[in-house]
Parts: C-alpha cells; structure tokens; sequence
C-alpha cells in the first residue's frame, strides 16, 4: 500500500512531495520491465549484426569516440569508464539529495531507451527502498555530458566499489554487499555511459529546491503577514481590485493569500494613523508574487526534466535506430537554477528590510524590540545576521549558466555549468530559510508590545505554537539558540501540499 510504482505516467512535484514525505518504497510496473528487457535484448542483437562502430557501445568516449572497442572487451570498458569518471571532490552531497538521484536515475531509465540490463535498474530499487545512498560530491560536473562525475560514483556502488551510507553509517560497498549476500552488477556494452550520462546530480538538487523553495514563499507569506501586523501595517494594499488591473498570477495568489491570513484580525482592522506602508509590506503581493511566478516557470522546466531521458545515444526498439545526440546537456537546468536562485534571494532581501523596520523603533515599538534598550541590545543584532546572508546570497545569485570551459580535448566545447548553478541554489535556499527565521523572531517578538490587541485566529494559533518554543524576551539573553529555535520551527512546519502549490 505504501509503494510508488514506476510507470508510464509523469512524475510531478505533488507525487514527489508525497513519495518522500510518506517514505514511499519503489516498484517498477510489468509494462517498464518489458520495456528495459526488450531495449536490452535489442542491443545486444545489433551488437553482434553490426560490424561499424556504435558512439558509446563499442567505441571510446569523448574525444576518444574514434576507438573501435573490440565486443569481447565491452564490460571492462564500461567498468573502465565508471572508475575513471569518479573524480568528484569537495562535500559530500547531503544524502536526501543522493536519494532523489536514485530515483530520478530509476526514472530515467525506465522509459527503454538506454539499453541496461534489468538487474542494474532493479538494483538502484533495492538502493532506494532500502536507504542504501552512495557517496557522491558536490564537485566534478560540468553539467554537460550529463553530471558525469557525481553518476560515476552512485555507479561505482552497483559494481561493488566506493562507498556508501546505510543505517546512518559509511562503509565501503564490497563490505556491504558482503553482509548483505549480493553480487555486483555486471556492466553490459553502454550501461556505464547510460548511468554516467544524464542530469540527475542537477535534476536531484532542482526537485529538492523547487520543494523547498514552494514551502519557502509560503513561509515567507505567513512571516510578512506576521511583521505586517506588527509594524501595525495596511491592509489596502492588499485590495484585490489593484491586483486585477495588474493581473500576474503570483501577485493576485499572494494578496489572496494574505488576506486569507488576516481574516477577522483585530490589528490589521484597527484606524491607522498612517496612510502608506514601507515597500517591504506594501509590495509583499509584487515581489513574493514575482518569485511564485518564477518558481512556476522552474516547476515546468523541471517537471519535463525528472520525466525524460538524458542519457546518449538514445535506443529506438521500435525505429530500429540509435542516435547520438545531446539530450545529456544541461542548460534548460541550469538557466532554470539560476533564475531560482535569483528569486529566492528576492525573498530573503525584502525580508530583511521588515526586519530592520521592526527594529527601527518607529509605529510605537521600543527600540530593538525590547523594553530597557540601552541596558539591553535587545534584536540589534538578529538584524544584522540576516544582512550578511542576504549580501552572500547576492554573490551567491550571480548567474552560473552563462559561464562555460572547453573539455575533453575540444569535444565538449560548450558546457552549461549546471551542477554549480545548483550547489549555488542550494546554499540561496538553506540561507533564505534562515533569514525568514530571523524575520519570525522578530515578528513575534515585536507583537508582544500590539497587546491585548490580537491578530487573526490562525495567526494567533500559529504564535501560540512557536511562543511555546520561543518565548518574549524581556532582557538580553544568547540570541544564536534563540535563532536556531526559530529555523528548527521553520523546518518543521507542516503545510499541506495543496496549499504549498497554491500560491
């Protein structure tokens, strides 16, 4: 009842959401198998019928693509190519990351266009059901003949070598397969290239962050909501009306979506003294509006991403073809990851401008939200901790798509540089997490001083839960633990799926 299984049908965020969230196991359908078993048998049939090289079956690889490979030395070949190609270095990549490969790599090679055996497909299963998760890096692709480096090591487990983690510990995989009784999988003519070519290392890391980062413009809308009431800020500029005249879809989802929040509040009700709000409340609905909007552009990209296959040459059973081409490249990802990164960091920006309203001492709040300022700092420096994330998250933003690097002696002359666009997002994200922490801390501080005054029921609800967390701070205390309280209760808030794709 709780397996996933792999079919012809498309994966989407909401099923994605919804596999990892309720650990759902993996299982392909009997149609899938027919379709790998029927792709395999196929090339090895061609295998022995042709006698002229076939690009990555029987040839080098690269710039080496001119060297015929005899047949009796095919598996050495893919072997070869599996140890060769393992060249990653710097962090291990986190392994929620390393999972969605597997599953992505599974995907992939799923549809019968890549020529592996059975076994290697039902062995990165048995990878994924049972959390057996290799060791990858973060360092080594170039995001363009697919992420060779990081595929080259969660290859290197299925023929026995490398390491992996499993039941939290890391151990080399022969040790592994040892207690375990398995034996390595035999690499056939073109399944090292098959596992080596393709997108998942940046596929993986986009699935993680679009999941992410939707969760993330829903924070973002609930902590703005949040420092909106504090700062005693307008509800008019949430008007539907001036959003219909200016219909983008993210701005009229996000005013709704506040408004939403705000229903029955006392404080956002109350006569204001005040005509006009700060851009950072007032221009919630643009700015948040403008980054869904950007993450539904990312969403279809990678949509198509997760459901394709980016392995070379691609196999025709049915055609009796096979071609070489270039579906392994990632600039599609890679434009899309750097327009993501830009985008959250607009999040965390704007974010960080409530902040420093809230600490200004201005619409009857203490300064730096505390009662004796002076004697106490109070929230100075939260402030400023968020101000040196959103200025790395500036550096961080500068596009990786539009740099490139000639490799393999010429052959590979224009690369997309996808694998850094990711690992750069990644770090965006995890930072912006942080800064709308910093902004609830802040909020909820700041809504003490708005007393007996209450805001909406749900708002009122969500304070409650995170004040039992994180309580008023009447003098000066060590804000870190406070801080890393704040981002714990971000993390593991739980929104409803349909909600976090509404807006």
């Amino acid at each position: 009842m709780n397996t996933y299984i792999i079919d012809n049908s498309d994966l989407t965020f909401k099923k994605l959401s919804r596999i990892l969230s309720e650990n759902k196991k993996l299982a392909l359908s009997t149609d899938v198998e027919k379709k790998i078993t029927h792709c395999r048998t196929y090339l090895d049939t061609k295998i022995k019928e042709q006698t002229k090289p076939i690009y990555g079956i029987n040839t080098g690889f690269g710039s080496l693509y001119k060297v015929k490979i005899e047949n009796s030395k095919l598996q050495e070949l893919q072997e070869n190519l599996v140890m060769s190609h393992a060249c990653g270095t710097g962090d291990e990549v986190p392994q929620a990351i390393v999972k969605l490969m597997l599953l992505l790599k599974i995907k992939s090679l799923s549809y019968g266009h890549s020529g592996v055996q059975l076994a290697t497909v039902n062995r990165l299963v048995d990878f994924y059901n049972n959390d057996i998760l290799p060791v990858i890096f973060t360092q080594g692709s170039l995001g363009a003949s697919g992420d060779l480096a990081p595929l080259a090591h969660l290859a290197l487990a299925l023929i026995g070598k490398g390491h992996v983690y499993f039941k939290g510990k890391k151990q080399e995989t022969k040790q592994l397969y040892t207690s375990l009784g398995w034996e390595s999988i035999q690499l056939q003519s073109k399944e090292g290239l098959a596992l080596l070519n393709g997108t998942q290392f940046m596929s993986a890391y986009a699935s993680y962050l679009v999941l992410k980062s939707y969760k993330l413009k829903y924070v973002a809308d609930l902590v703005g909501t949040l420092s909106l009431e504090a700062y005693n800020g307008n509800l008019s500029p949430f008007n539907e009306l001036i959003h219909q005249v200016r219909p983008h879809e993210g701005q009229l989802k996000t005013a709704e979506r506040v408004r939403d929040f705000l229903l029955d509040s006392e404080l956002i009700s109350q006569k204001k003294e005040h005509v006009q709000d700060p851009y950072s409340f007032r221009c919630i609905p643009q700015v948040h509006g403008a980054t869904y909007d950007t993450l539904e552009f990312v969403n279809k990209t990678i949509t198509t991403e997760i459901n394709a296959v980016t392995d070379n040459p691609n196999i025709f059973v049915e055609e009796d073809i096979i071609i070489s081409g270039g579906n392994f490249h990632g600039q599609p990802l890679a434009l899309a990851l750097d327009y993501l990164g830009i985008a959250m960091a607009e999040l965390g920006n704007i974010s960080e401008r409530r902040t420093f309203q809230l600490v200004s001492g201005l619409r009857g709040l203490p300064p730096f939200l505390i009662a004796e300022s002076g004697l106490n700092s109070g929230f100075m420096i939260p402030q400023y901790t968020a101000a040196s994330i959103v200025s790395q998250n500036k550096q961080l933003a500068t596009p990786a798509s539009i740099d490139s690097i000639v490799s393999s002696n010429g052959q590979e002359d224009h690369v997309s540089m996808g694998a850094n666009a990711a690992t750069k997002a990644y770090r965006i994200i995890e930072n912006i997490e942080r800064v709308l922490a910093i902004e609830l801390l802040n909020a909820s501080q700041a809504l003490h001083f708005r007393n007996p005054l209450k805001s909406s029921p749900f708002l009122e609800s969500l304070l409650s839960s995170y004040r039992s967390e994180i309580p008023f701070i009447e003098k000066d205390e060590i804000l870190h633990n406070l801080i890393q309280k704040s981002i714990d209760f971000v993390q593991h808030l739980d929104v409803d799926v349909e909600e976090l794709f509404n807006a």
